[in-house]
Protein backbone atom coordinates (compact mmCIF):
# COMPACT_ATOMS: atom_id res chain seq x y z
CA UNK A 1 0.00 0.00 0.00
CA UNK A 2 2.93 2.32 0.70
CA UNK A 3 4.29 1.82 -2.83
CA UNK A 4 0.85 2.45 -4.35
CA UNK A 5 0.58 5.68 -2.34
CA UNK A 6 4.04 6.84 -3.48
CA UNK A 7 3.29 6.08 -7.14
CA UNK A 8 -0.06 7.92 -7.08
CA UNK A 9 1.38 10.98 -5.30
CA UNK A 10 4.35 11.06 -7.72
CA UNK A 11 2.02 11.00 -10.73
CA UNK A 12 -0.15 13.78 -9.28
CA UNK A 13 2.91 15.89 -8.43
CA UNK A 14 4.36 15.32 -11.92
CA UNK A 15 1.14 16.59 -13.47
CA UNK A 16 1.17 19.61 -11.13
CA UNK A 17 4.80 20.29 -12.02
CA UNK A 18 3.91 20.26 -15.68
CA UNK A 19 0.88 22.51 -15.21
CA UNK A 20 2.77 25.00 -13.01
CA UNK A 21 5.86 25.05 -15.21
CA UNK A 22 8.16 23.66 -12.52
CA UNK A 23 10.13 21.45 -14.89
CA UNK A 24 7.72 18.59 -15.38
CA UNK A 25 6.96 17.42 -18.88
CA UNK A 26 3.89 15.74 -20.32
CA UNK A 27 4.04 14.61 -23.92
CA UNK A 28 1.67 12.58 -25.99
CA UNK A 29 1.40 11.53 -29.59
CA UNK A 30 -1.08 9.57 -31.61
CA UNK A 31 -0.95 8.18 -35.10
CA UNK A 32 -3.63 6.58 -37.23
CA UNK A 33 -2.53 4.88 -40.43
CA UNK A 34 -3.86 2.02 -42.53
CA UNK A 35 -6.62 1.15 -40.07
CA UNK A 36 -4.33 0.91 -37.03
CA UNK A 37 -3.83 3.37 -34.22
CA UNK A 38 -0.84 4.06 -32.00
CA UNK A 39 -0.80 6.23 -28.91
CA UNK A 40 2.16 7.03 -26.66
CA UNK A 41 2.75 9.35 -23.79
CA UNK A 42 5.39 10.29 -21.27
CA UNK A 43 5.30 12.02 -17.93
CA UNK A 44 8.43 13.22 -16.19
CA UNK A 45 8.60 14.86 -12.82
CA UNK A 46 9.73 18.34 -12.06
CA UNK A 47 10.60 20.09 -8.83
CA UNK A 48 7.72 18.83 -6.66
CA UNK A 49 7.85 15.21 -7.86
CA UNK A 50 11.63 15.04 -7.53
CA UNK A 51 11.55 16.58 -4.06
CA UNK A 52 8.89 14.05 -3.00
CA UNK A 53 11.02 11.21 -4.42
CA UNK A 54 14.02 12.44 -2.45
CA UNK A 55 11.98 12.68 0.75
CA UNK A 56 10.58 9.15 0.33
CA UNK A 57 13.91 7.52 -0.68
CA UNK A 58 14.87 6.23 2.78
CA UNK A 59 11.34 5.07 3.72
CA UNK A 60 11.09 3.30 0.35
CA UNK A 61 14.37 1.49 1.00
CA UNK A 62 13.09 0.52 4.46
CA UNK A 63 9.88 -0.89 2.97
CA UNK A 64 11.91 -2.85 0.41
CA UNK A 65 14.20 -4.30 3.07
CA UNK A 66 11.27 -5.22 5.29
CA UNK A 67 9.54 -6.92 2.35
CA UNK A 68 12.68 -8.94 1.63
CA UNK A 69 12.82 -9.92 5.30
CA UNK A 70 9.21 -11.16 5.00
CA UNK A 71 10.36 -13.63 2.32
CA UNK A 72 13.40 -14.62 4.43
CA UNK A 73 16.00 -12.79 2.34
CA UNK A 74 18.56 -10.31 3.57
CA UNK A 75 17.97 -6.63 2.84
CA UNK A 76 21.28 -6.38 1.00
CA UNK A 77 19.54 -7.91 -2.04
CA UNK A 78 18.08 -4.41 -2.64
CA UNK A 79 21.48 -3.45 -4.04
CA UNK A 80 21.51 -6.34 -6.55
CA UNK A 81 20.63 -4.40 -9.73
CA UNK A 82 22.63 -1.25 -8.95
CA UNK A 83 26.16 -2.45 -9.72
CA UNK A 84 25.51 -3.89 -13.21
CA UNK A 85 23.30 -0.92 -14.15
CA UNK A 86 25.88 1.62 -12.95
CA UNK A 87 28.86 -0.11 -14.59
CA UNK A 88 26.86 -0.73 -17.78
CA UNK A 89 25.80 2.91 -18.04
CA UNK A 90 29.38 4.09 -17.48
CA UNK A 91 30.68 1.63 -20.10
CA UNK A 92 28.11 2.75 -22.64
CA UNK A 93 28.91 6.40 -21.90
CA UNK A 94 32.63 5.79 -22.34
CA UNK A 95 32.00 3.94 -25.59
CA UNK A 96 29.74 6.70 -26.90
CA UNK A 97 32.24 9.40 -25.90
CA UNK A 98 35.11 7.60 -27.62
CA UNK A 99 33.10 7.15 -30.80
CA UNK A 100 31.97 10.81 -30.72
CA UNK A 101 35.58 11.96 -30.39
CA UNK A 102 36.55 9.92 -33.41
CA UNK A 103 38.05 7.02 -31.49
CA UNK A 104 37.43 4.72 -34.40
CA UNK A 105 35.44 1.54 -34.61
CA UNK A 106 37.13 -0.34 -31.77
CA UNK A 107 34.84 1.05 -29.08
CA UNK A 108 31.78 -0.90 -30.21
CA UNK A 109 32.81 -3.75 -27.90
CA UNK A 110 32.74 -1.66 -24.75
CA UNK A 111 29.30 -0.34 -25.67
CA UNK A 112 28.15 -3.92 -26.24
CA UNK A 113 29.48 -4.95 -22.81
CA UNK A 114 27.72 -1.93 -21.29
CA UNK A 115 24.45 -2.92 -22.94
CA UNK A 116 24.88 -6.48 -21.67
CA UNK A 117 25.44 -5.20 -18.13
CA UNK A 118 22.31 -3.04 -18.38
CA UNK A 119 20.39 -6.16 -19.40
CA UNK A 120 21.83 -8.05 -16.40
CA UNK A 121 20.73 -5.17 -14.15
CA UNK A 122 17.22 -5.34 -15.63
CA UNK A 123 17.06 -9.08 -14.99
CA UNK A 124 18.20 -8.49 -11.39
CA UNK A 125 15.48 -5.87 -10.96
CA UNK A 126 12.89 -8.33 -12.27
CA UNK A 127 14.11 -10.93 -9.76
CA UNK A 128 13.65 -8.36 -6.98
CA UNK A 129 10.16 -7.54 -8.25
CA UNK A 130 9.23 -11.23 -8.15
CA UNK A 131 10.51 -11.47 -4.56
CA UNK A 132 8.51 -8.36 -3.61
CA UNK A 133 5.35 -9.97 -5.01
CA UNK A 134 5.96 -13.37 -3.39
CA UNK A 135 3.95 -14.32 -0.31
CA UNK A 136 5.89 -13.98 2.93
CA UNK A 137 7.36 -16.94 4.78
CA UNK A 138 4.62 -18.46 6.96
CA UNK A 139 5.56 -18.43 10.63
CA UNK A 140 8.71 -16.96 12.10
CA UNK A 141 11.93 -16.75 10.10
CA UNK A 142 15.45 -15.54 10.92
CA UNK A 143 14.24 -11.92 10.82
CA UNK A 144 11.43 -12.34 13.33
CA UNK A 145 7.80 -13.26 13.65
CA UNK A 146 5.35 -13.36 10.76
CA UNK A 147 3.46 -10.02 10.91
CA UNK A 148 0.37 -11.77 9.50
CA UNK A 149 0.79 -14.90 11.61
CA UNK A 150 -1.98 -16.37 13.71
CA UNK A 151 0.06 -15.79 16.86
CA UNK A 152 0.31 -12.06 16.31
CA UNK A 153 -1.10 -10.11 19.22
CA UNK A 154 -2.33 -6.66 18.14
CA UNK A 155 -2.21 -5.26 21.66
CA UNK A 156 1.37 -6.44 22.03
CA UNK A 157 2.37 -4.78 18.76
CA UNK A 158 0.47 -1.52 19.13
CA UNK A 159 -0.21 -1.27 22.87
Amino acid sequence: MYTLFVVIVTIVLSILDSMLGLGGDMTGTSDVADGSAAVSGALSGGLLANLFSLITLVPSLAVSVRRLHDVDRTGWWVLLPFLPIFVGAVAMGVGAAQMAMGGGTGMGGIALVGGGLLLVGLICAIVLLVWYCTAGTPGPNRFGEDPKGEHTNAEEMFG
